[in-house]
């Protein structure tokens, strides 16, 4: 019966294309859903080829058996921290997805919503690599260095998203608040009760941040959708000083006039000391 193999080759291919499809469609989603239910089988399935994932607790997760330690353990910790997730924005760019969040807790620290923002991106069609960029002060009382996860030598992305970039680096106050509009906002890393918002709470964050001179960041990756531009950098000086490289992601959403409705941080980088 020739048609026999072929009905098992054409149900195969059916539930590739659907496990594709669903992969590529929300990746981040397939991603929680893993860490929520303790079970990394859930990614092996739909990238039969390597998952990989850079975690700012967990550092650099690869091959099967670390992958289900990690998912394992995780799913531990958010359990016994009661935590649920609330979806901010997403931008998704040829391949690459980066999903903002909101990770509320109703346990030993009830009210927190920590911000986190996880990047997707597949190599090839059965294949991910997740980067997950956060504060670790929210939920350990401290920052902590976290090392490049890529190398820099992107370009450094066009239009008002790069006149705030210049502005930072140049330290420049009154150049970085006039890239936001009006009611813009900033939020910092920290908690998403860290926000600045409007010219004069701008002006003062930014006066206070940038008293010492400017920030330079190493452009690493970019996904932009004409909205929301999505930078994964390396932080590398700051006021003058050269910082041990750190990496991070900024999310920079244009508003309808051209400039900067918001701009959302996620990194553990300070300012270096002032010296006397």
């Amino acid at each position: 019966m020739p048609w026999f193999p072929d009905f098992i080759g054409a149900a195969e291919l059916a539930r590739r294309q659907a496990r594709t499809e669903a992969a590529q469609a929300d990746p981040v989603r397939q991603y929680f859903a893993a860490l929520e239910q303790g079970d990394a089988r859930l990614l092996e399935s739909l990238w039969p080829g390597e998952v990989v994932v850079f975690d700012p607790r967990g550092g650099e997760i690869r091959g099967q058996e670390q992958l289900r330690s990690f998912v394992s353990g995780n799913r531990s910790w958010l359990a016994e921290r009661g935590t649920w997730i609330e979806a901010v924005a997403a931008t998704t760019v040829d391949g690459r997805a980066v999903m903002e969040m909101l990770a509320h807790m109703d346990g030993d620290r009830a009210g927190l919503a920590w911000p986190v923002a996880v990047v997707a991106e597949s190599p090839d069609e059965s294949s991910v690599v997740f980067r997950t960029y956060c504060s670790q002060w929210p939920v350990a009382g401290r920052r902590e260095i976290r090392p490049p996860i890529l190398p820099g030598g992107a370009d450094r992305p066009g239009d008002v998203v790069g006149r705030y970039h210049a502005a930072l680096e140049a330290g420049d106050v009154n150049a970085v608040v006039d890239t936001f509009a009006a009611d813009g906002y900033y939020r910092e890393p920290i908690g998403s009760t860290n926000d600045h918002r409007g010219t004069t709470e701008l002006r003062s964050y930014f006066a206070t941040q940038l008293a010492g001179g400017g920030v330079g960041l190493e452009c690493c990756e970019v996904t932009d959708d004409g909205v929301r531009c999505a930078l994964e950098y390396n932080c590398i000086r700051w006021g003058g000083q050269d910082l041990t490289p750190q990496a991070g992601l900024g999310v920079y959403e244009r508003g309808p006039d051209g400039r900067l409705a918001a701009v959302r941080v996620y990194d553990d980088v300070e300012p270096p000391r002032v010296r006397a």
